[in-house]
């Protein structure tokens, strides 16, 4: 597979998705951008901001296995994982697979759940597998999670904790749409008997997992030069030296984030990774990887524009 077929392909996805999904541009490259990289995404947006939408439309143009959690707080570890149940017939014991099991799960409202339950998927979305009763179950090399919540509501939440955070190649935040996207919204959906749906809509299955795996291989080798680099580490120590910061990112963060680079260049066409490729993929790879210092909390700043000012004060390779 070529470049130039990449970018085909996202062209292709985009369009399917366009029968359904009104803007979103940068939340879609985004998406396009994880799959290629074999990363994970976490969507937070407030409620009828198409974050579900998005992940099925998503899913449905994949000719992948979907699976869907709808998180709620009395959710086990099992009702994700599944168990192993004894089988009366046969006096032995069957595994009963949970949803996890497919090759795209819709994560739906992930901080609805426990912290117990929310720990189910550490070790899937790390290296793709589950351990079961002592024994590995592979989940396949494209296990990918798309995750949704709500960050106004914070009744009856619980907040992912900070390693299973690390496991998401990016977080989204999406807003409202414009006032041209949320006319063509409304006059399309209000005339409508029901809610928009990817299946009726026609949404077609354009990707294979077999061209996936091809499209990959190809993004890894995108070339990143030393000075490109340089640049990802010292952004990512950057997180760790600014006194805004009481938790910088990891080594991962920067593996990810240079991963996530190439697949990004892809998207464009091209073969070799620009500043601005890292530069635009920054924020949504480490806004949670870090944490704000209590005296940034006290003065008010978010962490945005704490990553904004870090880019500004590394300099650009040339």
């Amino acid at each position: 597979m070529q470049i130039s077929d990449i970018r085909s392909l996202a062209d292709t996805l985009r369009a399917e998705m366009a029968k359904v999904i009104v803007g979103q541009d940068d939340t879609l490259k985004l998406m396009l951008t994880a799959l290629f990289s074999g990363g994970h995404i976490l969507l937070e947006g407030p409620p009828g901001t198409a974050k579900t939408l998005l992940a099925r439309t998503f899913c449905r143009s994949l000719s992948l296995r979907f699976g869907r959690i709808q998180f709620t707080p009395d959710m086990l570890p099992g009702d994700v994982l599944g168990s192993n149940l004894f089988n009366f017939q046969t006096s032995a014991f069957t595994l009963s697979k949970g949803p996890i099991f497919c090759d795209l799960l819709l994560a739906d409202e992930i901080n609805r759940t426990p912290p117990k339950t929310q720990a189910a998927l550490l070790e899937a979305m790390q290296e793709r597998h589950v351990t079961l009763d002592g024994k590995r179950h592979d989940l396949g090399r494209h296990f990918t999670v798309i995750a949704t919540q709500n960050p106004i509501e914070q009744q009856g939440t619980y907040p992912l904790p900070e390693a299973q955070l690390d496991r998401f190649l990016f977080k989204h935040i999406l807003g409202y749409p414009s006032i041209e996207e949320e006319r063509r919204i409304i006059e399309t959906s209000g005339n409508a008997a029901s809610a928009p749906d990817p299946e009726t809509s026609g949404v077609a299955a354009v990707l294979t997992p077999e061209t996936l795996t091809e499209a990959i291989a190809t993004v890894g080798q995108v070339k990143l030069n030393p000075a490109n680099l340089d640049y990802i580490v010292a952004l990512i120590r950057a997180t760790r030296e600014s006194a805004q910061l009481s938790v910088g990112a990891s080594p991962r963060a920067g593996a990810l984030l240079a991963r996530a680079a190439r697949a990004y260049a892809t998207l464009d066409g091209r073969d070799y990774v620009l500043p601005d490729d890292i530069k635009a993929l920054y924020k949504p790879c480490m806004r949670h990887r870090v944490l704000l210092s209590p005296s940034a909390e006290i003065e008010g700043q978010n962490v945005d524009a704490v990553l904004q000012g870090l880019l500004e004060k590394i300099e650009i390779p040339r």
